[in-house]
């Protein structure tokens, strides 16, 4: 009497390849290469979105000339769609900020801590208040530069000294000083 055989393979191992792979197994890997492709696709276009734009990139650096600019004139350029104050200090406003003590300033620095070795003339600053953001006065001719000769802030009353510190009212920090070189002894290069 012939006896049948019962198979005892199960459906995934009657299909199984020389190396031992299943058709399941070989669905399943696909399937999640498949979903990873889908989301790098779906991703990539999120994370462009948060890299600067083009016009800031192209802003990146800005070089100013400052063979113009006179002992005790200063001047506004734009870096970064913010103003830039340039200013070619004198003598007097050299002395007058070194002699101040950095122990009594709210933000201790000194001259020589925010300009460039044997370039202290050149104070360098963005001009943006560092209370709320507001443009400080003292570039222009005759404007008010407050009661230590810098800047003055007239949204709330900040005013710095010559060398863009802090000195009395609500602003917390003295104007920020921007990586910049000199390139030239006339060309400083922003950014």
């Amino acid at each position: 009497m012939a006896t049948l055989e019962q198979s005892t393979e199960g459906p995934d191992t009657a299909h199984q390849g020389e190396g031992g792979v299943r058709r399941r197994d070989f669905l399943n890997v696909a399937a999640v290469s498949f979903a990873g492709v889908g989301a790098v696709a779906a991703i990539a276009p999120l994370v462009t979105q948060f890299g600067p734009p083009a016009d800031v990139l192209a802003l990146a650096s800005t070089e100013v000339d400052i063979s113009k600019i006179q002992p005790g004139q200063a001047i506004k350029t734009i870096w970064r769609k913010q103003p830039v104050f340039v200013r070619n200090l004198t003598p007097q406003e050299i002395q007058a900020a070194n002699a101040t003590p950095t122990s009594s300033l709210r933000d201790p620095q000194s001259l020589a801590e925010r300009t460039k070795p044997g370039k202290q003339n050149w104070l360098i600053t963005l001009g943006v208040c560092t209370h709320l953001g507001c443009v400080p006065l003292g570039t222009g001719e005759g404007e008010n530069r407050g009661a230590f000769g810098g800047y003055f802030c007239p949204c709330h009353g900040s005013h710095y000294d010559t060398a863009g510190r802090i000195r009395q009212g609500p602003a917390p920090l003295n104007l920020v000083v921007p990586e910049y070189e000199f390139t030239s002894p006339t060309v400083v290069t922003i950014g």
